[in-house]
């Protein structure tokens, strides 16, 4: 009988091929089924890349608003990957979040292209289907950061590493150091956590004489050093007057920001990090009565008079959190297990740890009866120690970093641990296979991650039922690996069933649209408030305020200034050239009351909005001049029902130039 020709290829289609199609299609349905609920997501990235879109100058320096006042807090490279996207499709919520989606499951591709070179299919396939599962992973590819494109970059930088310390040329060690180098003007400092890993496996393992490794290492650094501090040398050179004030910065640089805000304050600890958010009364307002304007005088009153409120409850009625998880908690060699991190990314840690140990022992066995270059020139050695070392790296500095460390941080861990889950599965099946006592240790790394996934599940009440199969399967699979014709049958049983819970946890984040802010996976956790980033009420106030500003004579440039970002974004989502006179946080220096004067004076400016969701830390002193020079504008002119405390109250600063400039609120 004839075959088909399509039928004879399809036969010809190796199953490790097969395998791995199976999981890049299990990451694209996690990373994208049901995405368009979520909406703009993180609406500061997102009203950014519009504005970006506006200019050339606005795009260059990632201007947050349209009038280029203030820029993100981060590099350009992830910002940039949105806009282009969204100049290509059109603006849109889809058009800013499938790039992360994309990026997400090609890394899963690029990761098992890395493993599979040097370890094998198995140790490949294993790898890319625990990324895949992450939930922590997940959870940032279904969001606009720019996590994914760091998480990319790295991995690719890691394969050009391995490379380069294969064949010893200088075309792959260059584009390690061009790669890290993107990486670094996707989120700074943190693209250098691979670096320690690369820099000892190139010194250890690389072919030629110490001095000439040595040399191209520090070739490769002043390349890597080029790539990184490009951008920040543009701006840096850029007059201050002719650029946007540096969100998050205290200094108006982009070396402040990199090495301070962004870098090593958030290992040493920081203002607007744990125990360390500020509380202050220069934008705690109160909206005016809705009958009547109020003076300049009435309103510094009022802004100094804080309302008792009600405890508000930590969980709402649908059985998710009030407010999401903003920090892990206390520092220590356990943190990523404590209830606030473990089950974002400690579902499969403890397999991943002792993993890494196994793998290092079997190449120290082998070493033992190999010749001492050929154990060198190992590649698997150099994967351990690039690899493994990013995971060490990584589990090192968010263990112990006091600063912000928010709980989507812990995706960073993924493509190390993944890598190191494939590498000791492959340990511990060769250890079965010749019954070498090391074995042991896979009972250990077993009970280890069983006890892991059972306090996760218990403590966030999921899965309910699970606790029996997991056990039982493991116990099972254990005993089968004893027979040698089924220890590879065993070890992808045993593995499947460890990865079950983890996968279930990750298509959590179907369930609701992300919290863009702090992007998480669980059926708990807090969810966004909506397509632009506040609920249907909030949503129904921005509008009538742009009903009114509009209508009113708004500035020429922005129509309405706000304290924070977070209160500008979704009013320059729904069509409002609106801007952040603070910053993100609003408390950025960008402006003084002279500042906002002049630009009063020059009619780009006329409107400024305070309140909202970072009311309580005390302004600039832009906004503290606004309190005190500016009158209120009757909340019946524009709000629609009558406000609450900390809600929006609008301000009309015509003619109030003069006393915006008094010296009080000069920097």
């Amino acid at each position: 009988m004839r075959v088909h020709p399509g039928h004879a290829a399809l036969e010809r289609v190796h199953p490790r091929y097969a395998a791995l199609a199976g999981i890049l299609a299990l990451s694209a349905v996690l990373n994208t089924h049901r995405l368009a609920q979520n909406g703009y997501a993180n609406t500061f990235y997102s009203a950014g890349v519009k504005s970006m879109l506006r200019s050339w100058h606005n795009f260059l320096f990632v201007a947050f608003d349209p009038g280029g006042l203030v820029t993100i807090d981060k590099p350009p490279l992830g910002v940039w990957a949105q806009a282009a996207s969204a100049k290509l499709f059109g603006f849109s919520p889809l058009s800013l979040l499938l790039p992360e989606a994309i990026i997400s499951t090609i890394a899963v591709a690029v990761l098992y292209r890395v493993l599979a070179r040097r370890l094998g299919a198995a140790a490949g396939l294993a790898g890319a289907l625990a990324l895949a599962v992450f939930p922590s992973f997940v959870a940032v590819s279904r969001d606009n950061g720019v996590d994914p494109l760091l998480i990319l970059l790295m991995i690719l930088a890691c394969g050009a590493a391995l490379n380069a310390i294969e064949d010893g040329r200088w075309r792959w060690l260059l584009s390690c150091a061009v790669l890290v180098g993107l990486a670094f003007n996707t989120k700074t400092l943190a693209a250098y956590l691979i670096v320690p890993g690369i820099a000892l496996a190139y010194l250890l393992c690389a072919p030629g004489s110490w001095l000439r490794r040595a040399g191209m290492l520090l070739v490769a650094g002043v390349v890597m050093g080029i790539g990184s501090f490009s951008w920040i040398a543009v701006v840096e050179l850029t007059p201050a007057s002719q650029r946007p004030f540096i969100g998050s910065s205290t200094d108006n640089t982009e070396l402040g920001l990199t090495f301070s805000y962004n870098g090593l304050g958030r290992v040493e600890g920081e203002v607007g990090g744990p125990g360390q958010v500020p509380v202050g009364e220069g934008a705690l307002v109160r909206a005016a009565p809705h009958h009547a304007s109020v003076s300049p005088r009435a309103a510094r009153q009022r802004a100094t008079r804080v309302p008792v409120r009600r405890p508000l409850p930590l969980v709402l009625p649908n059985g998710r959190l009030r407010n999401p998880i903003s920090f892990g908690g206390a520092t220590g060699p356990l943190r990523l297990f404590e209830s606030r991190l473990a089950d974002q990314g400690a579902w499969m840690l403890p397999f991943a740890l002792v993993g890494l140990l196994a793998f290092g022992l079997l190449i120290l066995a082998c070493a033992r009866t190999g010749a001492g270059e050929r154990t060198r020139r190992d590649p698997r050695l150099a994967t351990l120690i690039v690899l493994g070392g990013w995971l060490l790296v990584e589990v090192a500095i968010l263990s112990f970093s006091k600063g912000i460390v928010h709980p989507y941080y812990i995706s960073a861990v993924a493509p190390g641990a993944a890598a190191m889950i494939g590498a000791g599965a492959v340990a511990f099946a060769r250890f079965a296979q010749r019954r070498d006592w090391r074995v042991l240790l896979l009972p250990c790394a077993v009970t280890a991650t069983v006890a892991a996934q059972l306090a996760i599940l218990s403590y966030q009440h999921y899965m309910h039922g699970f606790a029996p199969v997991l056990i039982g399967g493991a116990a099972i699979a254990l005993c089968a690996m004893a027979v040698r014709r089924l220890v590879a049958p065993a070890m992808a049983l045993l593995l499947g069933l460890l990865l079950v819970a983890p996968t279930a946890y990750a298509s959590t984040t179907w369930l609701a649209h992300v919290q863009g802010t702090f992007p998480a996976a669980g059926p708990h956790q807090a969810t966004g408030s909506g397509r632009f980033g506040v609920n249907e009420k909030a949503t129904q106030v921005d509008r009538n305020l742009i009903r009114y500003v509009s209508a009113h004579k708004p500035g020429t440039r922005w129509a309405v200034l706000a304290d924070a970002a977070p209160t500008a974004a979704p009013l320059m989502l729904l069509g409002l050239p609106a801007g952040a006179i603070a910053g993100y946080s609003g408390t950025d220096p960008a402006l003084d009351g002279p500042g906002l004067a002049r630009l009063v004076a020059r009619g780009e400016a006329r409107y400024v909005v305070l309140g909202g969701a970072y009311a309580s830390r005390g302004g600039n002193l832009a906004t503290k001049a606004v309190l005190r020079s500016c009158p209120q504008v009757p909340a019946a002119a524009w709000h629609g029902p009558t406000p609450a405390a900390y809600e929006l109250v609008l301000f009309d600063c015509a003619g109030r130039e003069r006393a915006l400039s008094s010296r009080a609120y000069v920097r």
